[in-house]
């Protein structure tokens, strides 16, 4: 699905997305990332959902977002406590919800100037077509 770019660019918003990736203002990643408003989206090193570990989600308590969208892939899945515990503890809300879900919600918080960080597991494919 494409969705309309914001009239600013300055900012990173999903631009589209589809079972196999994301385009992050026109531009495609097919393995995890995460993406804030104000800084180009990176690799994030999770591959599939059941290898999640505390780590990643500390590499994202590092960000100091006040809210985490997590993309669980292709249907929505929820995460064991003790993997954010970290977050929960800062006060940091962590939703979980499937890629497209997470997408959509994303650019909304983002339009409203959250301090949003969206965190995508993109079907296994971490790495492929990372940059290099």
């Amino acid at each position: 699905m494409k969705l309309h770019a914001s009239s600013t660019q300055q900012y990173q918003t999903v631009t589209g997305y589809d079972d196999t990736g994301v385009e992050i203002n026109a531009q495609r990643y097919n393995f995890s990332l995460i993406v804030l408003p104000e800084t180009a989206p990176r690799a994030w090193g999770a591959p599939v959902f059941e290898q999640l570990t505390e780590a990643h989600f500390n590499d994202i308590l590092a960000l100091a977002p006040d809210v985490v969208i997590l993309g669980t892939g292709e249907r929505q899945r929820f995460i064991h406590p003790k993997l954010t515990a970290a977050l929960t503890m800062r006060r940091i809300g962590v939703e979980c919800m499937d890629n497209q879900a997470a997408c959509r919600t994303y650019n909304i918080l983002m339009g409203e100037g959250r301090k949003v960080t969206l965190a995508l597991i993109l079907g296994g494919n971490a790495g492929a077509g990372e940059p290099a």
